[in-house]
């Protein structure tokens, strides 16, 4: 008796079937900011949007975390 040994496609060789397209770079037209720069050495921020408050925060483990 034989075996059959099937393959499962990954998603970037069904991408162009399936209509997707690879990711494409950062647009230059679209403002980039560090978060170097909006920290300014502290770990907590806010964002103020539609009269309403946001905290941007900075955690120990390098993550972002935002809050309303």
């Amino acid at each position: 008796m034989s075996t059959l040994s099937l393959q499962r496609p990954s998603l970037f060789s069904l991408a162009p079937s399936l209509g997707l397209a690879r990711a494409q770079p950062q647009q230059p037209n679209k403002p980039r900011l560090r978060s170097e720069d909006l920290f300014r050495n502290g770990c907590e921020l806010i964002i103020e949007h539609r009269g309403e408050e946001y905290r941007l925060k900075l955690t120990r483990n390098d993550k972002l975390i935002l809050n309303k």
